[in-house]
């Protein structure tokens, strides 16, 4: 279990991992975007097997929501565009608001997202300045709560916010719906996931760690290496 650095890719992880360890077989099971922090789980050997399984399985979130703006990617990887005031917005219309999105909704994931169309990620197209049509996906919002505010009652209030949610969620695009109903516009400034099914964030190492850790049982050439490196 990886506390994922902010600015890496999923992929960068799992690449630092796979030349680590010298095993081919490394995946990752559940994919951080480069400005998100937080728990990522990587299994190596036959323990990439497992991968789906653990994608499965119910995830957390925590994070901030910045109103009176958006973004085409809907976070922080474009500039804030079309500022709009949102200082009468209040927690009790954030509350009203964010049940819309509790429960089992239909979402449409972001067009700068890997989703894919005729076998290509859709955001390549997006890129390429090209529309993007993608259709609504099933999900499961458990909890959605505000946990605190800051500038409320200023033009760009943030949300400090905590998600518990089905596989597939897209919270960039929670962020993004909760300020279209809200009429001021939102986007994702910040996210950590902090728990993966039963894993926990807490329970995780940084990747330094990670890779010292490896280092150190190289060095030991203890019996057993491969074995213990099937789930990290």
């Amino acid at each position: 279990m990886v506390d994922k650095p902010l600015g890496w890719t999923s992929h960068d992880v799992v690449a630092k991992i796979r030349n680590a360890i010298r095993i081919q077989k490394v995946g990752h099971a559940g994919t951080l975007d480069p400005l998100a922090t937080g728990l990522l789980i990587i299994c190596t050997g036959k323990f990439t097997k497992k991968i789906n399984e653990y994608m499965a399985r119910e995830k957390e979130y925590t994070g901030t929501i910045t109103l009176g703006a958006v973004t085409p990617t809907y976070d922080l990887e474009s500039e804030p565009e079309n500022f709009k005031d949102a200082s009468g917005i209040n927690i009790q219309l954030i509350q009203e608001k964010i049940l819309l999105f509790t429960g089992d909704i239909k979402q449409v994931p972001p067009a700068f997202s890997a989703v894919k169309q005729k076998g290509k990620p859709v955001y390549l197209l997006a890129r390429k300045g090209k529309e993007v049509v993608l259709e609504p996906r099933r999900v499961v919002i458990t909890v959605f709560e505000i946990i605190s505010t800051e500038g409320l009652g200023t033009s760009q209030p943030v949300l400090h916010f905590r998600v518990v949610c089905s596989t597939g969620t897209y919270i960039r695009s929670l962020a993004h719906d909760l300020g279209q109903q809200l009429g001021c516009g939102a986007y994702l400034s910040s996210l950590c996931r902090t728990r993966i099914g039963e894993f926990e964030l807490r329970e995780a190492k940084s990747l330094d760690g990670i890779l010292d850790w490896i280092k150190e049982m190289k060095e030991s050439r203890l019996p057993g290496l491969e074995g213990a490196l099937g789930t990290i």
